[in-house]
């Protein structure tokens, strides 16, 4: 989060640090796993002062650098996720120059993969998050398939967050000079251009010579629900991006490139 500095008038990132929650002021006992009044064991607390991340992280891209002089503007970075997608990129296109401010990638310990002669393989990222923008205050948790606070029992609470999908293009594009960035689209276009429908249609063809109609149903279903574009359907949440060897821009398929022989 962008603070205002209490030791200069520049503002300066400050983390948002988990701490232990405060006490109720009434303790009510109750045998509930899943009481919707249960209260969080922990919280998310401003830090007073500036921490090695909020040093480090915020100035890896021009993206948060943009957002420093607006108050309380809120960015999530996962070093984790660029350090693996820049591995993807390197292993796919092999060795980058040296960059002068490093990146997360950088700073990991393990080691890193030969340049290659000749760039080969690919990477398909699918997950959710904004195509374009910095994913704010997104940090939630998942029980039984419904959203629940992620500092509520711990260990027994999935722990999710969007993806930002142009810090992890940036990461890929910075890790080698030998690589292209396509997308991220959605994934209800993607699998209609990569043909599902057609695949689909072949299976049921195949059930129908069994008499399986309920077969043929849950084909469908399932096809429907991953393609869907409306509301918070699965096909307009949901992302895909593609690293590939670079090719002068030639898009792959399934982002708007076609089949060639």
């Amino acid at each position: 989060m962008s603070k205002p500095s209490s030791q200069s008038r520049q503002p300066q990132w400050r983390e948002l640090v988990v701490t232990p929650a405060p006490p109720p002021l009434n303790i009510t006992i109750s045998t509930a796993p899943n009481t919707p009044q249960a209260q969080p064991d922990f919280q998310l607390s401003l830090a007073k002062a500036s921490t090695p991340p909020s040093l480090l992280l915020p100035t890896l891209s021009n993206r948060y650098k943009a957002l420093l002089p607006t108050p309380n503007s809120i960015i999530e970075i996962s070093p984790e996720s660029h350090s693996y997608t820049a591995d993807f990129a390197h292993r796919i296109g092999g060795g980058a120059p040296p960059s002068k401010s490093p990146s997360p990638a950088q700073t990991e310990t393990q080691p890193q993969p030969p340049t290659k002669p000749t760039p080969s393989g690919a990477a398909l990222i699918l997950d959710y998050g904004p195509s374009t923008t910095i994913p704010t205050s997104t940090l939630r948790g998942i029980r039984s398939h419904a959203p629940v606070s992620p500092f509520t029992s711990p260990g027994l609470v999935d722990i999710s967050a969007d993806v930002d999908f142009v810090a992890l293009a940036e990461a890929a594009l910075n890790a080698s000079p030998s690589v292209e960035v396509h997308g991220p689209i959605e994934q209800g276009k993607w699998l209609e251009a990569m043909g599902i429908r057609a695949r689909a249609e072949m299976i049921c063809k195949a059930l129908d010579k069994k008499g399986d109609t309920e077969g043929r149903k849950r084909v469908q279903d399932a096809v429907e629900r991953l393609v869907e574009m409306g509301g918070g359907g699965m096909g307009r949440l949901y992302k895909i991006m593609a690293i590939v060897p670079e090719r002068g821009g030639k898009k792959p398929v399934g982002f708007g490139g076609g089949v060639s022989t």
